[in-house]
């Protein structure tokens, strides 16, 4: 759902704002400036009818928050038989199983996408309280705080102007976490070497012990680095893929660094719930019934 971001410039609001349209679908996103950036990956509008009744968020290497401005929608988590109803939005962690998302016919929502470190500073608990129980707005940040929210957002004059809303409550509410550069350096390696570098390793240059690192991560990103190493990894082969063409999976496995396809196969499964055939059979649904949407790169038909 990231449609993408600049580093290393500041920008005013309009020019760090794009905006996209498919079909009746509205989405802007923004880019935050400092000290937001360090945080949050952009700021989005979206505004338009669901393309499914349902649809699957397989498990990703990051956090987000949505604020909800339309009728409720609903989620149900991994393996749980019902799905819980969120009327004023929600905060999801960084995930260990897929979730389903089920949304009204018209839906209407600002939202924040995060760095998996991301979501700490805004929360009042451990990130770890958290992992795979999303929880509503108003349980994190109290009902009256979030109905102010939505009512300055309901009086903004446009999609920029609920943003610029929107980045400002975020720097209200930052706050400063211990261990925040520890996790946020050790999560940069493993993203940079695809969920492939030994967590040992990454204790070690940072002068900490590994169990020292583990509590660290499970408070401020909600699960631990290996169990991080292994989403981001899967997410970054995920997104290396060509699904219009055919796919060899043998070399897709080899390449992200997988002992073999059978392992690959078992990791897939472990965290969407789908082969990787039936993975692309869905992915490739979505592509064709909805070209260029602004949901097409990551979530999937569940119907």
């Amino acid at each position: 759902m990231v449609v993408g971001r600049r580093r290393g410039t500041r920008f005013t609001l309009e020019e760090r704002c794009r905006q996209r349209y498919c079909g009746r679908v509205e989405y802007v996103s923004v880019v935050p400036g400092p000290p937001l950036d360090g945080l949050v990956d952009d700021l989005y509008y979206l505004e338009g009818p669901s393309p499914y009744p349902r649809l699957l968020l397989p498990p990703m290497p990051g956090a987000f928050l949505i604020v909800n401005l339309g009728e409720p929608f609903r989620i149900r988590a991994g393996t749980d038989d019902a799905a819980s109803e969120f009327a004023d939005g929600c905060v999801v962690s960084t995930p260990t199983r897929a979730l389903e998302f089920a949304y009204p016919p018209w839906t209407r929502s600002v939202g924040v996408h995060l760095e998996p470190w991301g979501l700490a500073p805004f929360v009042p608990m451990s990130v770890a309280e958290l992992c795979d129980r999303p929880a509503t707005l108003a349980q994190v940040w109290g009902r009256g705080a979030v109905a102010r929210l939505r009512e300055w957002l309901d009086a903004a004059r446009d999609p920029q102007a609920m943003l610029s809303v929107l980045e400002q409550e975020l720097l209200h509410l930052r706050r400063d976490v211990p261990g925040l550069d520890l996790v946020r350096d050790a999560s940069s390696s493993i993203v940079a070497t695809g969920g492939t570098v030994a967590i040992s390793d990454l204790a070690t240059a940072a002068g900490v012990s590994s169990t020292h690192l583990t509590q660290r991560f499970k408070e401020i990103i909600g699960v631990t680095p290996k169990r991080f190493a292994r989403t981001r990894r899967l997410a970054a082969t995920l997104f290396e893929i060509d699904f219009t063409a055919p796919i060899d999976w043998a070399d897709v496995a080899v390449r992200a660094g997988y002992f073999d396809q059978a392992h690959f196969g078992h990791e897939f499964r472990a965290f969407t719930g789908l082969t990787p055939t039936r993975y692309v059979e869905i992915r490739q649904r979505f592509l064709r019934e909805n070209p260029g949407h602004a949901l097409d790169s990551w979530p999937l038909p569940a119907d």
